[in-house]
């Protein structure tokens, strides 16, 4: 005999198969693997400001935190400019998978690393494949050479806007802002302001509370609507 279920039986039937462990979906990351890159002269407040926000987020999110490592070139010990030995977790070629790619500025961003093309393929590769990519100070500098920013609105340290401005006529330079966020691409003019950014992206992906307890770990009263930035092709508009 053929038995026939009755709608409430399908549905009930559907919710257990939903439920089982074995057929459940997989939640997405939000942020997955964060990478900052590092080189020699790399500007120690561009990555540790970031570094301290995007990592921190573990402590405030239930799940879905990301993973954040340091990648060099050669997997090799750089020095900053201010003099600090950092060991990267990897080299371009063990690096894995990166869904966000952070470019910190370094002492020669505006110069020799721009003819660097190891460098400049890797961070133009990877950009290309990350969900998201963020510069501080002229980082900026590295993404436009790299052709990330083509057509984009950014922003770079004040000083060096013109500089960039006429280095790279297809991107949209935007003046008198803290960070531009491009929706891919987020921006910032660096220094103290490398927070802001940081801040900025954990508000956008993990909401405001996340990003607010992160900033009274940090003695940091974080509140964007006091902070001067550009959130227009990611939707938010300009403020």
């Amino acid at each position: 005999m053929i038995k026939t279920l009755t709608c409430q039986a399908l549905v009930a039937a559907l919710a257990v198969c939903l439920a089982s462990p074995a057929l459940a979906m997989p939640k997405p990351k939000r942020l997955g693997n964060i990478a900052f890159l590092v080189v020699d002269g790399v500007y120690n407040t561009e990555l540790t400001a970031p570094l301290d926000v995007l990592q921190h987020v573990r402590f405030h999110s239930k799940d879905d935190w990301p993973e954040t490592f340091l990648v060099s070139p050669d997997g090799k010990p750089v020095r900053s400019f201010e003099g600090l030995v950092i060991t990267p977790d990897h080299s371009f070629s063990t690096a894995p998978p990166i869904d966000v790619l952070v470019v910190p500025s370094a002492e020669h961003s505006m110069d020799t690393d721009l003819e660097n093309q190891v460098l400049m393929d890797w961070v133009r590769d990877t950009g290309r494949n990350a969900r998201f990519i963020v510069s501080l100070c002229d980082g900026a500098f590295v993404l436009a050479k790299a052709g990330l920013l083509d057509g984009v609105q950014a922003t770079t340290f004040p000083s060096d806007q013109d500089r960039f401005a006429a280095a790279f006529p297809k991107v949209d330079v935007i003046r008198g802002v803290s960070f531009v966020d491009a929706g891919k691409v987020l921006t910032s003019v660096g220094g103290s302001k490398s927070f802001d950014v940081a801040f900025w992206l954990v508000e956008r992906i993990y909401g405001a509370k996340v990003a607010e307890g992160i900033g009274r770990g940090l003695v940091v009263n974080w509140d964007v609507s006091r902070i001067q930035h550009l959130a227009g092709k990611a939707g938010a508009g300009p403020r």
